[in-house]
């Protein structure tokens, strides 16, 4: 029963999100094709602003379930609306087990699991540091990571979205795996941590890559260029 009642919130909350960006932005989406259809699979994005987690599951077909500081679940009102549509609380700066037992067990159910590696919003446009948690949880199950890269939500505010047109742009990057077989480490975390935030600054303008500037920039111009960059 609870879960027929998370699905039935979800598909109402979606619904709303829509006809709210649908009457107040002008979106451009670039590269949907490559979330996979079936199948377990990490989104894994950069943070810019709270309608973030909204606005790419009204884009993607299927439910996503978002791990979120459990700060957010403290927020009167809105924080409720969190556990209605079955994200995962997470205690930052902690070993979280129990989040990270519950986003394992989502995609051995084959579900997409949303992320932010960042662990926080930007306080500007541009990156911050990644943190560990995606790379350990991508690296423990194998599944498929597509990075994504969010530009123009920073201009979504209030009451200002009522009163303008926000423009914004998400690009979804190719599904890549990490290393498999391989035994948990620092250092390969560490390392699995900077590909996964490359991938995703990579589809960024460069105002929006941050402390990833240099690293996405090494990236060879012919891929900046097949994601409509330049």
């Amino acid at each position: 029963m609870k879960n027929v009642a998370t699905a039935l919130f979800y598909g109402f909350a979606k619904l709303v999100v829509s006809l709210v960006l649908l009457i107040w932005t002008r979106k451009q989406v670039v590269g949907l094709a490559n979330v996979p259809r079936r199948g377990p699979v990490i989104l894994a994005s950069n943070h810019v602003n709270m309608l973030d987690p909204a606005i790419v599951p009204v884009l993607v077909p299927r439910r996503i379930v978002y791990m979120g500081k459990a700060e957010l679940w403290k927020t009167p009102i809105i924080g409720s609306l969190y556990g209605l549509v079955g994200f995962i609380p997470v205690r930052r700066f902690k070993a979280d087990l129990a989040a990270l037992r519950k986003a394992e067990k989502a995609l051995r159910q084959n579900q997409v699991l949303g992320m932010f590696p960042e662990g926080t919003r930007s306080d500007r446009p541009g990156m911050g540091k990644g943190q560990p948690g995606t790379a350990i949880i991508a690296l423990r199950t194998g599944a498929p990571i597509v990075p994504v890269g969010i530009a123009g939500t920073e201009g979504v505010t209030l009451p200002g979205l009522f009163f303008r047109l926000t423009r914004v742009r998400v690009v979804f990057g190719k599904p890549f795996e990490l290393p498999k077989g391989r035994r948990l480490n620092t250092e390969l975390v560490e390392q699995c941590t900077e590909r996964i935030m490359k991938e995703i600054a990579v589809l960024l303008p460069e105002k929006y890559r941050g402390v990833y500037a240099e690293l996405a920039a090494s990236q060879s111009k012919e891929q900046a260029e097949c994601i409509g960059l330049n």
